[in-house]
């Protein structure tokens, strides 16, 4: 049985491609984590939260919105590969595209495509981006999210998901760095997700490069007027990022106070009708430690401002 939110997603994504030609012409828990040996690596890998956009856009001939909308996203994605200061063990991400009854892991040695998106054209169903799996991040995770009394399962089917394989593509065309994904939890509780990320925190000095997979705006129904050429839920969208900014900005246990609380935002209800897009951040955030959070890109698509959280 499908799930419907999937399904919404869906049919907002194809009215969305089916327009896009036309527009083109004119309080927290606790922070102490248990005592543990640490693999000697030579740089403690950052935390990154970052936009994927809308469905395969980099890979198709007809991506959604005039020439020119998605560039500047392009270009900071295709950047990402030479932050690390040492090139990365492996890349764990967590997608606003998969979402389990426990948090579960990728654990293929080779990972399939997913394409979760339909009605796009030929090509998108033709992307390739087949970097190889990393079973033994698997035990690795697995190890962590027990310690931290995390439930956790493996899925040796899944898929890279296009929350995963849109951005590393454009980061790491080359396909080198082995690759998993690691799922949301459902009922989607912003205090899970922030524990989730604080037990995945030590694989960042073991070379692994954490990546949430999101959007800092996700409402399709304001993605869609604009693209109409409607107007734009500009206000909403940067009132929001604007709260997003000073709650990232504030020490460890501010931010943790401030992204349980999302809901409190300016507009959150807008900007995320539902909050898989944004709960990678909470991961992200979560994993972050004590390090302060730089926002690298900031742009606005179809006049609605989106933004990628660093830390480290």
């Amino acid at each position: 049985m499908r799930d419907p939110h999937l399904i919404g997603r869906r049919q907002a994504l194809r009215r969305l491609g089916a327009l896009a030609a036309a527009a083109a012409l004119p309080a927290c828990q606790s922070r102490v984590r248990p005592r543990e040996e640490k693999p000697m690596t030579t740089a403690r890998m950052p935390a990154l939260f970052l936009p994927h956009g809308g469905g395969p856009w980099p890979f198709v001939n007809d991506p959604l919105g005039p020439p020119g909308t998605w560039d500047r996203m392009a270009a900071y994605l295709k950047g990402l590969g030479a932050l690390p200061r040492t090139p990365p063990r492996a890349i764990l991400v967590i997608s606003a595209h998969w979402e389990e009854s426990v948090a579960t892991l990728q654990s293929s040695p080779r990972p399939p495509m997913l394409y979760d998106y339909f009605d796009f054209p030929p090509e998108a169903y033709e992307v390739q981006w087949p970097a190889p799996g990393a079973p033994e991040v698997v035990t690795e995770v697995s190890e962590l999210l027990a310690a931290a009394g995390i439930a956790a399962g493996a899925d040796p089917k899944r898929g890279f998901d296009h929350g995963t394989y849109v951005p590393l593509k454009l980061a790491y065309p080359g396909a080198e760095v082995p690759t998993l994904q690691l799922s949301l939890v459902r009922g989607l509780d912003p205090r899970q997700h922030l524990a989730l990320g604080r037990a995945l925190e030590p694989l960042r000095e073991r070379g692994i490069l954490l990546v949430g997979s999101g959007m800092s705006y996700h409402n399709l129904q304001g993605l869609l007027v604009a693209l109409q050429g409607g107007p734009a839920p500009a206000g909403p969208a940067a009132a929001f990022d604007d709260w997003l900014e000073a709650a990232v900005r504030r020490d460890a246990d501010g931010r943790d106070t401030a992204l349980v609380e999302w809901e409190r935002a300016p507009h959150a209800r807008h900007c995320h009708p539902r909050e898989e897009h944004l709960l990678p951040l909470h991961v992200i955030a979560g994993a972050a430690g004590e390090d302060a959070a730089s926002l690298p890109y900031r742009d606005e698509i179809l006049g609605i401002r989106l933004s990628a959280v660093h830390f480290g």
